[in-house]
């Protein structure tokens, strides 16, 4: 089934009335089958998994939200806590509280963090890719300055794609990145890039009774990869993976087929282990 943008919708109906206050997001696949929910990077927007998604829409369903601020989203940006409260009240509202699976990629895999944190038997599985939880200060000081002086450039493709170079995402995602750019409103851009540079893991993470996955790039920053270490000391049953050549993103930017493989076996590894853990207290 190819993607339909939605703003909403209630078991049994394709789209519910529309309200310019409920969530944006593209469905894909089957709603019959087990969802999962996909978190796209900062400056990004649904697309960012739309290869995957259309590779396991066959034995999913899948819902790739807009996060707040972004092109086609329904509200502005405020906090990385504000937007995560909405997303669970979405899965309350519409999914009966609880998916498989939710991924997210930077600043998505920040407010995926925020809903575990928030609600521990949220999912059954996570996949946290790329995710900052050790605040910056320094950088996070120079977001206003450096968007204040160069906000203006956005629509200028030259300059657009520099940028875009520079994130090392694969050129056919050039044009969909240039249109959604353009639409992102100064303050939303400026909001969630210092919530991105300041977000810290809550306590209550550790509580999560999802069983996490955390993915990074070899040639990520260290702070990602630093990142990376205190997310699985936070909850010592994370498991780390460590992507050889990949830099910030990429794998579900880039490698889609991969990231689509690794979804698949999260769950196949989770289900093994929950059907061994099973017999064993049967025996």
């Amino acid at each position: 089934m190819s993607s339909q943008r939605r703003k909403g919708f209630s078991p049994g109906a394709r789209l519910r009335q529309k309200r310019e206050d409920t969530m944006q997001f593209h469905e894909y696949g089957d709603r019959q089958k087990e969802t999962i929910l996909l978190l796209h990077g900062g400056g990004l927007s649904w697309w960012n998994y739309r290869e995957a998604a259309e590779l396991l829409q066959e034995e999913y369903h899948l819902i790739l939200p807009i996060l707040d601020g972004h092109a086609g989203s329904d509200r502005p940006f405020t906090t990385i806590e504000d937007n995560a409260a909405e997303i669970i009240s979405f899965i309350d509202e519409h999914l009966g509280g609880s998916v498989l699976l939710i991924g997210g990629l930077s600043l998505g895999g920040q407010v995926l963090l925020e809903m575990l944190s928030l609600r521990g038997e949220l999912c059954s599985y996570a996949l946290v890719e790329s995710a900052a939880v050790l605040p910056s200060r320094l950088t996070n000081a120079l977001i206003g300055p450096a968007i204040g002086a160069s906000y203006g450039l956005i629509r200028n493709r030259s300059f657009a794609k520099m940028q875009f170079q520079s994130l090392h995402i694969k050129p056919e995602l050039f044009e969909d990145y240039y249109r959604d750019s353009c639409q992102i409103e100064k303050q939303d851009m400026i909001a969630f890039m210092k919530a991105n540079t300041s977000y810290e893991l809550k306590d209550s993470f550790r509580d999560t009774a999802a069983r996490v996955h955390v993915a990074v790039g070899e040639k990520e920053t260290i702070d990602i990869l630093n990142s990376a270490e205190a997310i699985c000391r936070a909850l010592p049953s994370a498991r780390l993976h460590r992507m050889p050549g990949l830099r910030h993103g990429e794998l579900s930017l880039n490698h889609a087929p991969q990231f689509a493989d690794a979804i698949r076996g999260i769950v196949c590894t989770g289900a093994t282990r929950e059907e061994t853990e099973k017999r064993t207290k049967r025996s």
